[in-house]
């Protein structure tokens, strides 16, 4: 099946949408049991972490860690928000940088100004973008992105969307209360598929939707390690408690380029790969053999492929033993964990 279908159904009990695209799953989110990125509490502080610069923090949800903070006092409160998901058994990972995000707009308090997407080019558009942004939002304190979605929208869905954005953000920053609280919930995986996705799409709401449209056989093979890259080769994809292992091997192909060829298909097909698994953290790749000069390739391939990719990744680089390593942000609860 030709073009981009979002699909919004529920697995087990829990909220799922999938993005298919050419008939293949580009993309799926599902409802994990931690709280969401997106988050907002008022915590109070309860202890710090010698030699870490951070604090442990007291939320409605449990325990939570704040990085690189200073002058705190124990029963202290503040604002943070949920920035990704936690290693089992450790804290919910926070911050006091708070953003307040939707299709359109991303408000931010703790950086004025209002801008407009790099990926709008066009400067007619861009013009009537701000010139919208200060009609609706000139007068407020806080600072304003708009989106690459906005190009193309009707200008006062647009309006509405910015007007709500920064009522919610007027709303968690003006409660004066002192208690322990949640403000705000994080987007569960409906509202971020038509937060994130959004170019044209069929979008298909009718339950069973996921067994009409190929999601659970596209799942079902997720289940395993293995990620066939076609005639390249296969790679695996397996999850430790310390980090992510990524084995590359090559196919039927005897050639001295086998080894490349099997590494520059890992490189475009990791992303997708990590993205579906939703797995994040230190991230190592035993290539297949090849030579040190296709090193340099390899690495612009796989800089390439992580550029289109919305979680932040670290290519961090070679070890003595001919490993590349990665570190990624858990933006997302591991699948594997969540699927009945």
């Amino acid at each position: 099946m030709k073009g981009r279908s979002i699909i919004l159904d529920h697995i087990a009990g829990r909220e799922a949408a999938a993005l298919m695209v050419d008939g293949r799953l580009d993309d799926f989110l599902i409802e994990g049991e931690a709280p969401p990125p997106g988050t907002i509490y008022r915590a109070l502080a309860d202890r710090p972490v010698k030699g870490q610069g951070g604090m442990f923090l007291k939320t409605p949800d449990g325990s939570a860690f704040l990085r690189q903070v200073k002058g705190l006092a124990p029963g202290q409160p503040l604002l943070v928000q949920v920035s990704g998901y936690a290693e089992p058994g450790k804290a919910i990972p926070v911050t006091t940088k708070l953003l307040f995000k939707s299709r359109y707009a991303i408000v931010t308090p703790e950086a004025p100004g209002l801008n407009v997407s790099r990926a709008i080019r066009d400067e007619a558009t861009r013009d009537a973008l701000l010139e919208l942004a200060h009609e609706v939002a000139g007068e407020a304190p806080h600072g304003l992105i708009l989106r690459s979605a906005c190009d193309g929208a009707d200008p006062e869905a647009l309006g509405e969307d910015i007007a709500a954005m920064l009522a919610l953000a007027e709303q968690v920053l003006g409660d004066s209360s002192r208690e322990m609280e949640t403000l705000a919930e994080g987007d569960g995986p409906h509202l971020l598929a038509w937060r994130d996705w959004t170019e044209s799409a069929e979008v298909v709401t009718e339950p069973g939707g996921f067994a009409d449209h190929g999601v659970l056989d596209a799942l079902e093979a997720l289940r395993g390690s293995a990620e066939p890259l076609g005639a390249a080769g296969t790679m695996y994809v397996e999850p430790t408690r310390a980090l992510v292992a990524v084995d590359v091997n090559t196919g039927g192909d005897a050639s001295i380029a086998a080894g490349a060829k099997a590494n520059l298909a890992c490189a475009k097909a990791l992303p997708r790969a990590l993205r579906l698994r939703g797995l994040g953290g230190q991230i190592t790749l035993d290539l297949a053999p090849m030579a040190k000069k296709d090193r340099r390739t390899f690495e612009s391939a796989l800089r390439a492929a992580f550029r289109g990719d919305s979680t932040d990744t670290v290519l961090v680089g070679w070890t003595p033993l001919g490993h590349f390593e990665l570190q990624r942000k858990r933006a997302r609860p591991e699948l594997r964990s969540l699927l009945p």
